[in-house]
């Protein structure tokens, strides 16, 4: 009778600790959707750029690397089409996907950076986005690739 409640015990402690990592993988879905968000944030930043570039605070001179807008604006653009194809992947459960997310988040925080002088809010905003998608795909991607196994 005790071998038996033990047996169960155990089994349901299994299924709870299968089902609280499973969890996590609500993250590696966030993390995508936050990607295709972030580069469709940089295409528009970068039409912005591209076609209003009297939008912005600073003049090319007055910004961190001293380029056009229209320079900026291509560098956003192509980041955010490379962003949104990213998140996709992410999404779509692509364990690759991983490690060009988190090296893209760190291309992306960089051009923010750079770009924080023409629009500080909206860059830092993005940066921490960028952080945020980090940290949920790097802590919690064993969850997902357990889950392809």
């Amino acid at each position: 009778m005790t071998e038996t409640r033990r047996d169960t015990t155990v089994e349901n402690q299994s299924r709870r600790t299968e089902a609280g990592s499973n969890g996590w993988v609500g993250w590696i879905m966030f993390a995508g959707t936050m990607m295709v968000m972030i580069g469709v944030f940089h295409l528009l930043q970068g039409l912005v750029a591209l076609f209003q570039s009297d939008y912005y605070l600073v003049g090319t001179q007055g910004l961190t690397v001293h380029v056009t807008f229209t320079t900026w604006g291509w560098t956003h653009i192509i980041l955010g089409a490379l962003v949104v194809a990213a998140g996709f992947a992410l999404i779509a459960e692509q364990t690759w996907a991983r490690v060009v997310v988190t090296l893209l988040c760190f291309a992306s925080a960089i051009v923010n950076i750079g770009f924080l002088a023409a629009y500080p809010v909206w860059s830092t905003m993005m940066i921490a986005l960028d952080v945020l998608v980090i940290w949920a795909v790097t802590v919690h991607g064993r969850e997902m690739k357990s889950i392809e196994s």
